[in-house]
């Protein structure tokens, strides 16, 4: 799959403190024209905790070599790209490094059809809410 059939995509960034990375899902503009929309970023400890879900997007899309380096758009499939995007939104401001690890851990077993469901709530009007309830869920918050 190449980046531009993909419905996901991240891009991994080096920073000060380390890598992290920016979530970007396809959608129309207002031209309607497809293009990349920022979902939310993984600052460096997200994106270390959230590493083996990462890891795991990539590679279900691009093989197992693909890497987890700074560069070009990584494309990511339906199923993967709702989950990253579901981490990434229940990652944005946290930082304890274990409960982002818990959160990892019970996305990377989730049903693509329910993390699809989860990031399609957290994108509408009651979305602070949809948020904490999925933090809560997943263990990223007590």
């Amino acid at each position: 799959m190449n980046i531009r059939q993909a419905p996901y995509a991240l891009r991994v960034v080096q920073r000060n403190a380390g890598k992290a990375g920016v979530l970007y899902r396809r959608s129309l503009d207002a031209k309607q024209q497809e293009r990349l929309s920022r979902i939310a970023p993984l600052s460096p400890l997200a994106f270390a905790a959230g590493a083996p879900l990462l890891r795991a997007a990539v590679r279900a899309t691009l093989g197992p070599a693909a890497k987890l380096d700074p560069g070009p758009f990584v494309p990511l499939d339906t199923d993967w790209g709702a989950r990253v995007a579901c981490y990434a939104l229940v990652a944005a401001g946290l930082r304890n490094a274990t409960r982002l690890s818990k959160a990892v851990s019970h996305l990377q077993d989730a049903d693509a059809n329910e993390a699809a469901w989860w990031f399609g709530l957290m994108s509408g009007s009651g979305r602070k809410r949809a948020i904490r309830a999925l933090r809560i869920l997943v263990e990223a918050v007590k």
